[in-house]
This record gives C-alpha cells, sequence and structure tokens, in this order.
C-alpha cells in the first residue's frame, strides 16, 4: 500500500449509516495518508543531483507522524537529498509484517510493535518519536463512566475491547494491575479501533483500549470518560522510530538523514506552535479525524518529544553502571508484558535492536546536526 509523494491519497473511512454520531466518531480512525503535497517529492528549483528515493512507513493522523507530514509540506526532505515514498498503516502489527515483503525502509510505530518487529523481522529501533505515556487509555463509555470510576474493581468479569500487541494493549494491562486485577479477571477481546469506537458509539462495549487522537473523539462526540492512562498507571510508553536492518546497513547515511528531517520538523514545530496546530488541524482532517481545537493543543502539552541531544541522553548506555539506558529500561518492560501476553517466548536483549549509531551519525555531522535543530 506505498503511496507515492506526487498522489494525493485519499481517506476511507467505515462509515455506517445509522447515526450521524457513529459516522463522526469513525473518522477518528485513520486509514489515509499524507496527501496535498503534490510535488514535494521533487527536486528543489535548481538542484543539480537526483533524490534519492527512501520508503517511510507510519500510521497516519496520529501525533507521532505529524512531522512527516511537516517536512512533506516544507519541502524538507529534499533539502537533504531524499524523496519520500510513504507507506500507510492502521496499526503497528501489519505495518512491521510488511517488513518481510521489504516494503519500507523506515518509519514510525509504537514501541509494542518495534519490539514484534525486531523478533519476528529484525528490526532496528534507532530513535524516539515521543513520550506517549497519556495517550494510550483504558476508555469507558457514558452509560458505565460513573460506576468504573467510583469502584474500578467492578470492571471484574467484563469485556475489554481492545487491539492486541499493541500500545493501547499495553496501557491497559497496566492499569488493570494498578486496580489490582490481571487479564485473567477480565475478558478481553481483540478488535481494530475502528470496530471499538463503533461498538462505543453504539452501547454495545463499555470498556475499551484506544489511544489518542481516538481517544479524544469518543469523549468528545459519546460521551466516554478516561478511566485511566498509561501515564496513571506507571508505565513508560514510548514511541519508536524504526528501520529495517537490511536498508539501515546498507543506507546509514540516508538513514541519518531521515532522523535528521524528522528532528527538525519537532523543532520547527515547538518554535512555532501556532503554524504547527494549523498544519496538524489540515493532517488529522485529511486523515478523517476532526477534533477541536483544545484537544489538538492537548496534545502537544501532554506528549512530550526529544530533539537530538534527549535522543542522544535517552539512548546513552554509559551513564549506567549496568550499561542500560533509558530506552533499554523502557522497552525491556515492554518485552516483559509481550512475554506474559505470549506474544514472544523470550525477551531480548535491548541491545539487539536498539541501536544509537544512527543517530550518532547526525551528531558527528555538522550540516545533520544543525538541520536537525533548526527552527526556521
Amino acid at each position: 500500500m506505498e503511496t507515492p509523494m506526487k498522489t494525493p491519497v485519499r481517506t476511507r473511512v467505515r462509515t455506517p449509516a445509522r447515526t450521524r454520531l457513529r459516522r463522526a466518531l469513525l473518522g477518528a480512525v485513520v486509514v489515509g495518508g499524507i496527501c496535498g503535497v503534490c510535488g514535494a517529492g521533487s527536486a528543489t528549483p535548481g538542484a543539480q543531483a537526483p533524490l534519492t528515493e527512501i520508503r517511510v512507513s507510519y500510521q497516519p493522523a496520529l501525533y507521532w507522524a505529524l512531522p512527516f507530514f511537516v517536512a512533506t509540506e516544507k519541502n524538507w526532505w529534499a533539502e537533504l537529498g531524499l524523496q519520500p515514498v510513504f507507506s500507510i498503516f492502521p496499526a503497528g502489527v501489519p505495518q512491521m509484517a510488511a517488513a518481510a515483503a521489504k516494503s519500507w525502509d523506515v518509519g514510525g510505530t509504537g514501541s509494542v510493535p518495534a519490539v514484534l518487529g525486531h523478533m519476528r523481522f529484525g528490526i532496528k529501533t534507532i530513535g524516539l518519536t515521543n513520550d506517549e505515556s497519556a495517550a494510550n487509555a483504558l476508555m469507558v463509555s457514558k452509560a458505565a463512566a460513573a460506576q468504573m470510576s467510583a469502584n474500578p474493581a467492578a470492571m471484574k468479569g467484563r469485556t475489554i475491547l481492545l487491539t492486541s500487541n499493541s500500545t493501547g494493549d499495553y496501557a491497559v494491562q497496566s492499569c488493570l494491575k494498578k486496580y489490582g486485577l490481571s487479564k485473567q479477571d477480565v475478558s478481553i477481546k481483540n478488535m481494530g479501533q475502528a470496530e471499538i469506537i463503533s461498538a462505543l458509539a453504539s452501547g454495545a462495549a463499555n470498556l475499551a483500549g484506544l489511544w489518542a487522537p481516538n481517544t479524544y473523539a469518543v469523549q468528545e462526540k459519546a460521551g466516554a470518560a478516561e478511566l485511566c492512562s498509561g501515564k496513571d498507571s506507571g508505565a513508560m510508553v514510548p514511541g519508536a522510530l524504526v528501520a529495517r536492518s537490511e536498508y539501515a546497513e546498507r543506507h546509514p547515511e540516508e538513514v541519518a538523514k531521515f532522523l535528521a528531517v524528522y528532528l527538525r520538523a519537532w523543532s520547527w514545530m515547538h518554535a512555532n506552535r501556532s503554524d504547527a496546530l494549523a498544519l496538524m488541524r489540515r493532517f488529522y482532517r485529511q486523515g478523517g479525524v476532526d477534533i477541536t481545537d483544545a484537544w489538538l493543543h492537548q496534545e502537544f502539552a501532554s506528549r512530550p518529544t526529544f530533539d537530538l541531544a534527549q535522543q542522544l541522553a535517552r539512548m546513552e548506555r554509559q551513564r549506567s553502571n549496568a550499561n542500560v539506558s533509558d530506552m533499554d529500561a523502557w522497552f525491556g518492560q515492554i518485552a516483559e508484558f509481550m512475554r506474559g501476553t505470549g506474544a514472544i517466548h523470550t525477551v531480548p536483549p535491548s541491545s539487539a535492536y536498539i541501536t544509537d549509531a544512527y543517530m550518532k551519525r547526525v551528531d558527528a555531522d555538522p550540516r545533520l546536526r544543525e538541520f536537525a535543530n533548526r527552527t526556521r
């Protein structure tokens, strides 16, 4: 499902005909891609060298995917000689599975699918997209909100809809643990985010695991409430920048350029918030997500990102006597959770798939370092 830069992608949203509410809610699930950027993949006027194609995978209309849209709008890829071709996926598991066919080279994904991608397809984690601990949550319907908020233990024996092997799954199970419950105390039903939203909207479900911006949409348009987020439960939920091992080994400079483009987008957005919000609104709407400005501001307020220096600090293993970086610890906890669910049978050493080699390339190259930190 690759999408060349010059070809706009039309969003297709599952739209049941029964109620306006369900139509609006289903729009929160992203199945589209970056559009309205015709010509952004071509060389800048006067450029001499041809652009190098790089295939970028992501899940659209998500906060951490916004840098791809901003960089495309600003034509920053071409400044470093890159021409991205985007592959879009509704969730991380199918995204990782597509790596087996070598349909993408680099991209962003959740931390749970990043670990799964390593175990099954040798995917490398090369950086962080954001801290999405507050963005993955256990949601409760309007009808059950008062009861569950007053007595979370009332969830025992109930059914929770969630997308398995996702950061949402990780957050839900962390929340259950917070309330003295386990996976065995409830009935877990695996569903896609679109189906979950439909079930909440129709009253067919009371408990669900969702991630932003779907969490905002069900609160705004269905009166659902957030019972517990990953942050509330003490779970660190990082997002991952990833690369196929074979591609990264053969094209380390392109991987470093990809990282520089991504980091520059965040640097610019934090320095130009009002302009960034305008682009964010467009990006979300093109992906079928239409939420109020208050929720857009909430995205920036609740989801920390990492500049070049912070990326390197979070990946630094020498700071610890045990040679364990912050990222090693975060992803190690996620891998333990995945072993507990049966998604993986062993916990891999983080050094086998988390590497700072490409981020260090950015830092070691004066041009890329300046580009990554540029705010204009």
